[in-house]
């Protein structure tokens, strides 16, 4: 059974409190281009939901190799990218100064429910079940409203970046 059962949908139209950019993301988590995959992150409560914001570009480097003539987003980097959406807002609040990395312990109950495609806006949902050294979300993923992906991820806090 998921940590969460209930759509996080709704998240998509909640009044956003304040809105992170990728300076404040890049503070947060070591991630960096070609592989920093959030654009934004808005807070909507406090240490509990957030909303991730990726616009995919037809650019992006894996589009080349996945697929040829039909582009489509990795599941796995949909996945990412959520996780980048909830280390990019508070990571800074579980580690401080320490300048530690968040590592995946697990991803539960990933489900993928359409694709992601070049142009696309992806938006990402997150709610917060658990923040400390070991920390979980249950994060889902929407094109133009549309589910495409969901999952419960669990991390660690490294305090180092060797855990």
């Amino acid at each position: 059974m998921s940590a969460k059962s209930a759509s996080l949908k709704d998240f998509l139209t909640m009044p956003v409190l304040q809105t992170y950019d990728q300076d404040h993301i890049k503070r947060n988590i070591p991630h960096r281009e070609p592989f920093l995959l959030v654009d934004e992150v808005r807070e909507l409560e406090p240490g509990k939901k957030y909303l991730g914001i990726r616009h995919v570009r037809p650019d992006e480097y894996y589009f080349q190799g996945h697929f040829p003539g039909r582009p489509v987003m990795p599941g796995v980097l949909v996945v990412e990218s959520m996780s980048q959406s909830f280390g990019g807002a508070i990571m800074s609040r579980t580690v401080g100064e320490n300048k530690g990395i968040p590592l995946f312990l697990s991803i539960d109950e990933a489900k993928f429910r359409g694709m992601v495609q070049p142009g696309d806006t992806l938006e990402m949902p997150i709610e917060v079940l658990r923040l400390g050294k070991i920390s979980k979300i249950y994060a889902e993923a929407y094109v133009n409203g549309k589910l495409c992906a969901q999952a419960t991820l669990n991390f660690i806090l490294g305090e180092t970046s060797h855990v």
